[in-house]
């Protein structure tokens, strides 16, 4: 997508997307990428940027700045349900203590009674502990810590577009602007040169059919 969007740039000029970025909804171009237009803050992340570039009084660093600021506010909100579901996984075992501690103080007040009723009072209290400990390392835990991974493969994602933005904005050919974007991909997911050159190709004909 960005190679085509910076090769209209480069042909017509950043003016010529004037009207695709202020309603992107509407626009033609990109239609031809619904993944694009599915993911709401990537579609507006992209607007702004070209957007605050057409505006001409934003040197590429300033802008390079400002891109950092939303993708640091972006980030810290998408990471607050990790943040909140650590602190609670956090706190189960020491709820299941809690627990294992009242059902000790309720097995001492029934001392001298059958010895079955002591059992089961034992027994809840050690499934107190068990059920913290297994909430907390079994679910929470690895939960939020899936969750913190997606948002990391998010926030590189958002870094990946940022600098082939700020290539083309710096004055980058659009091939080149992209090949930035190419070299910060990790390299277990990265696609080869061979293979960018192709899908560029294959999208252009597609285009132009």
């Amino acid at each position: 997508m960005l190679n085509d969007l910076f090769k209209r740039a480069r042909k017509a000029g950043l003016t010529s997307l004037e009207s695709d970025i202020e309603e992107p909804e509407k626009s033609e171009f990109f239609k031809n990428y619904p993944e694009i237009m599915k993911h709401h803050h990537t579609l507006q992340f992209i607007c702004d940027t070209l957007r605050t570039a057409m505006a001409g009084t934003v040197s590429h660093f300033d802008l390079d700045q400002l891109i950092e600021l939303d993708l640091e506010v972006h980030h810290h909100e998408v990471n607050q349900p990790v943040t909140a579901l650590s602190t609670v996984a956090d706190a189960l075992p020491g709820l299941g203590i809690v627990a294992a501690v009242l059902g000790i103080v309720i097995t001492m007040s029934a001392l001298g009674g059958p010895p079955e009723e002591i059992g089961k009072k034992v027994a809840a209290a050690l499934v107190g502990t068990f059920l913290g400990i297994l909430l907390c390392y079994g679910f929470l835990s690895p939960l939020a810590a899936k969750i913190s991974r997606a948002n990391d493969e998010e926030s590189h994602y958002y870094h990946t577009l940022r600098t082939g933005l700020i290539a083309f904005v710096r004055g980058a050919a659009p091939a080149l602007a992209v090949e930035f974007s190419r070299r910060t991909i990790p390299s277990a997911v990265r696609p080869s040169f061979k293979e960018m050159d192709q899908e560029f190709r294959g999208k252009s004909e597609q285009l132009a059919a």
